[in-house]
């Protein structure tokens, strides 16, 4: 089981006004984006990783350089006394949760197949468990005005063949936002989803060929990858003010791809 790493008070001072961003997976990649775009728009930001804390480290120095406010805080999505302490980490480091990123995740590659059941569980216990559990505290810990964003992924309309233990953690993703989202009624609280498309990021990129990652920035109309920074400003839409009607979607980021 993992620990919670415990912030100093001088790393984490935030003037009253600031609003707080919790955002799982921030220390590469996408979440990276995401961390440094919401640090950009004002928040004070949680950066959460599972194991990658060089990585976490990182993020937090570049937000602090740029005059931003960050900690890093470790925890595995898919254990709940892990999630459970993240959320209280963050409100010891800022007295409150303004909005919750869960950007965390994995993707296995792997048939519909006996011999993936161990795929299976890894990628339904991250994505999906960790989804639940990640969306719970943040509709236990946010106040009126509370932004929540999932993710899922555009892959899902392609269903393409190795990809169905991802595909079913991300749909079982989906149809938990508009269900919270309807929980969650009269609290003021926003719900949704961000479906990207594909994504230049190491995770993308790690296995794949030049031919593969030609083909694949093809399938979009605009023929090319998405990036992270288009990944982060959509998060900002849902998490700023001028998201505030949006509510129980699933949005496609993704250049038409699906």
């Amino acid at each position: 089981m993992s620990s919670t790493a415990a912030p100093t008070e001088a790393s984490v001072s935030a003037p009253a006004s600031a609003k707080v961003a919790l955002v799982t997976g921030g220390s590469r990649g996408i979440g990276r984006a995401i961390a440094q775009r919401l640090a950009a728009d004002g928040f004070a930001v949680v950066v959460n990783y599972a194991g990658n804390a060089a990585g976490a480290e990182a993020v937090v120095q570049d937000l602090r350089a740029q005059g931003g406010i960050a900690i890093a805080v470790q925890g595995d999505v898919s254990d709940a006394q892990d999630v459970s302490r993240m959320f209280a980490a963050t409100l010891e480091a800022y007295g409150r949760i303004d909005a919750v990123v869960n950007c965390a995740g994995i993707m296995p590659i792997a048939p519909i197949a006996e011999s993936s059941l161990a795929d299976f569980d890894r990628v339904v216990a991250t994505n999906l468990r960790g989804s639940f559990l990640v969306l719970a505290n943040a509709a236990r810990h946010l106040g009126e005005g509370g932004r929540i964003i999932a993710f899922s992924t555009s892959v899902i309309a392609k269903a393409f063949p190795n990809y169905g233990p991802y595909i079913a953690s991300k749909a079982g993703v989906e149809g938990m936002v508009p269900v919270l989202a309807n929980e969650l009624r009269g609290r003021g609280i926003t719900v949704n989803a961000i479906a990207p498309g594909p994504v230049g990021t190491e995770l993308f990129f790690n296995g794949k060929t030049d031919e593969q990652i030609d083909r694949i920035a093809k399938l979009a109309p605009l023929e090319r990858l998405g990036t992270p920074e288009e990944i982060a400003a959509a998060v900002a839409f849902l998490a700023g003010p001028d998201g505030g009607w949006v509510n129980a979607q699933v949005l496609r980021v993704n250049g038409g791809y699906a």
